[in-house]
């Protein structure tokens, strides 16, 4: 259940203009150290944008330096309010990570300074992380006897695979943008001045150039089919997919605007015009 965030945000920012909303961590005087509160807020906005008509994606981003130095740890431990049992409770950095997985819209963070613990685990199921030439990485669990959040031995694998995630993981290491992009944790990495912009102007490529509802469709069938043991069932899904293509709006616009040589101007929206019948929808967001 959603947590009740009074507005306006206090651990972070939220702003829409030309279709895209800006979810910015803003807590620059602490580094952007993650808190309960950031975790509610977070929550709320992602789930507001991808609602939100007049939004088609999401840049994540931070004000201040760094984007996030994780748990905030200046109370001298963790922020963990607790109220029912601990099978009930849902720790924090997978609130954000989670609520990212679910949505229909891209959402692509762009990064800078430090990401580390839960300052880098919010972010694993974006669907693009542009990084700059000043970020650094790390998971430093093991370094501080607690244990892996955000669900991140199930995303970092599958962006990184196992040899490089247990690297990261079991050393809890600091690493640079380098080796970031080259083990394909990052999409690409920019100046720090550069970087915000830069997601922007993807953002802006996949407004004009993709059909929201694709798009939307083809996230969430890269999360949901892609670490699945067969084939088969993907394929199932793609023939339904497929056989919708004649009488599918978007699909008419697609292929009428390549031949006309102009951009598309797609017609349906999301999430009307996702297909009411696919899997992840009949089981609701929560897999």
């Amino acid at each position: 259940m959603t947590a009740e965030v009074p507005l306006p945000y206090t651990a972070i920012s939220y702003a829409v203009a030309e279709r895209i909303a800006t979810v910015s961590l803003n807590r620059p005087e602490a580094r952007n150290g993650y808190t309960l509160t950031m975790a509610n807020e977070l929550e709320h906005a992602f789930l507001a944008a991808d609602a939100d008509p007049e939004v088609q994606i999401v840049v994540f981003t931070s004000v201040g330096k760094d984007f996030s130095v994780g748990a905030d740890l200046s109370g001298g431990g963790f922020d963990v309010t607790m109220t029912g049992s601990t099978q009930d409770w849902q720790e924090p950095a997978g609130r954000c990570s989670k609520t990212i997985y679910t949505m229909n819209k891209p959402v692509i963070a762009a990064l800078r300074g430090v990401s580390v613990g839960g300052g880098i685990t919010i972010t694993l199921s974006c669907d693009f992380r542009l990084a700059s030439t000043d970020s650094r990485f790390s998971f430093p669990f093991s370094r501080r006897g607690i244990f892996p959040e955000g669900a991140s031995v199930w995303y970092l694998p599958r962006l990184v695979g196992v040899s490089k995630a247990s690297d990261w993981m079991l050393t809890g290491r600091l690493f640079g943008a380098k080796e970031a992009l080259e083990a394909g944790l990052v999409t690409s990495v920019h100046e720090p001045e550069d970087v915000l912009e830069a997601a922007y102007e993807l953002a802006r490529d996949l407004i004009a150039n993709t059909s929201e509802v694709s798009t939307a469709v083809i996230k969430q069938m890269l999360n949901r089919l892609s670490a699945l043991d067969s084939p088969f069932p993907v394929h199932a899904v793609d023939s339904r997919l497929i056989a919708s293509t004649p009488g599918h709006s978007d699909a008419v616009e697609g292929v009428t605007s390549f031949l006309e040589k102009r951009p598309p101007h797609f017609p349906l929206t999301v999430p009307e015009g996702i297909p009411a019948w696919l899997p992840w929808m009949q089981t609701g967001p929560t897999p």
